[in-house]
């Protein structure tokens, strides 16, 4: 154990290099922005974002899952920065058989081996906080393994302080979305996807919650093979949803709905969502059907927040201006003046869009280069920053990546679904009341607490 000590500050000093290379990037970013801002200069934002997408791109640890989530929340960085770091993928470099040996016997023991039928010495996938190896019960069942890189935590806390700094510093240049709450909630999130006792939680009340949707498929964990570190789980059996691309019409409408379902079943049935809908965290089977392969980034929100949804859409549907108002001060929004709540409003209209049209549509009507919803955000910005800012609720960071990141999906997919009856066979009937019970029944059968 004592080896082991030594090798894991061994390699964290590797990291710290890493992220001293990082940080000298974030930086400058941080240190052109302001110039631009307060001294005139003009910079290159394409080049330098270029270059912080290539220091990010083979860093494993937090600031990637950062930079994923950064690239689709609107305006928490200027656009020629997002544009750069949606390119980062979560197939990092994985680290090598020690490291796995070593973890493996720090969770098992030193006989760890002996638990397993086989395991597979090169990973199967490689992520921004661990990786996974495919493996073999000793009953024959397969099996995933997934393993947290070493010291995680400690990179977390430092990231999240580096975040901070950027926050900021582009808060003082721009002050049309106040990020505190975002940070806020970033960082709760983060720190959450360490502990892999939580995520098997999560996994086991998500098998309970989509218990009946034939178009999902959640792995069973493994108790006897699981850590706070290592999590062990079945192996679902799909391919990446880029490879149904080209797939007909038909097929890909098809997955476009298990997907709906697979996100928003358990934020209507029970209040909770699936914040991550990044391409590694879920496979497709040749019947179409979806397998959920990461539960990580779970948030659960208490039943006003999903009413306030349902309302602010219904809003929208019949142009109720005080029901609009209603759901914004619900979720507690405040200083809501006319022109706030119209600049609110275009966002809203934006992502309820294509749940208000009782017809097969696609995502998105109008065709346009970048991220999903990138454009609206700009125009609601430039309102916002008129009108001297708004501080979003923290919930609405996870809300927003998830249908953000499935409109993207969607569009992807080029799926043509009627989105407005597929979203009433959920909402309609909606009891908060019911539904906290549900939730409240479900949490505490996986040991898991309120929001």
């Amino acid at each position: 154990m004592a080896k082991q000590g030594l090798d894991d500050r061994d390699r964290l000093g590797g990291r710290v290099r890493r992220y001293a290379q990082v940080g000298r990037s974030v930086g400058g970013l941080a240190a052109r922005l302001a110039g631009e801002r307060f001294l005139g200069l003009t910079i290159d934002r394409d080049r330098h974002a270029g270059e912080l997408r290539a220091a990010l791109g083979g860093l494993k640890g937090p600031l990637m899952k950062v930079a994923q989530i950064l690239a689709t929340v609107p305006d928490a960085l200027p656009r020629e920065y997002v544009a750069e770091l949606a390119q980062l993928q979560s197939n990092a470099p994985p680290m090598g058989w020690p490291f796995v040996r070593r973890r493996m016997a720090a969770e098992l023991g030193e006989n760890w081996e002996g638990r397993f039928r086989g395991f597979a010495r090169e990973a199967a996938a490689a992520a921004s906080l661990g990786q996974v190896h495919r493996a073999q019960g000793r009953d024959g069942r397969e099996l995933a393994c997934k393993l947290q890189y070493p010291d995680m935590a400690s990179a977390v806390e430092a990231d999240l302080r580096q975040l901070k700094l950027v926050f900021a510093i582009y808060g003082r240049i721009d002050r049309s979305i106040d990020t505190g709450e975002v940070f806020e909630e970033i960082s709760a999130r983060l720190r959450e996807e360490l502990d892999y006792v939580r995520e098997a939680r999560h996994m086991r009340l998500y098998r309970a919650m989509l218990a009946e949707e034939a178009g999902v498929h959640v792995p069973e964990v493994i108790d006897p093979l699981s850590t706070g570190r290592l999590l062990t789980m079945e192996w679902l059996t799909g391919r990446k949803l880029m490879e149904f691309v080209e797939a007909p019409q038909k097929a890909r409408d098809a997955i476009a709905r298990n997907m709906f379902r697979a996100w928003y079943v358990p934020f209507y049935d029970y209040g909770v969502i699936h914040g991550d809908p990044h391409l590694g965290n879920y496979s497709v089977r040749e019947d179409l059907s979806i397998n959920l392969l990461d539960y990580g980034c779970v948030r659960v929100f208490k039943a006003h927040f999903v009413q306030g949804v349902i309302d602010l859409y219904r809003a929208m549907l019949t142009d109720d201006r005080d029901l609009a108002v209603h759901a914004y001060r619900s979720w507690g929004f405040d200083k809501l003046t006319n022109e706030v709540i119209d600049a609110l409003n275009l966002w809203a209209k934006f992502l309820y869009g294509p749940l208000l049209e009782d017809r097969a549509r696609p995502i998105q009507l109008v065709k346009t280069p970048g991220i999903y919803g990138r454009e609206v955000a700009e125009q609601v910005h430039v309102k916002l920053r008129q009108l001297g800012g708004v501080r979003p609720p923290r919930e609405f960071v996870f809300m927003d990546r998830a249908a953000l990141g499935l409109g993207g999906v969607f569009m992807h997919l080029r799926a043509s679904v009627n989105w407005h009856r597929l979203f009433h066979g959920l909402i309609d009937g909606f009891d908060a009341a019911a539904m906290a019970r549900r939730q409240a029944k479900a949490l505490k059968a996986v040991g898991l607490a309120p929001p």
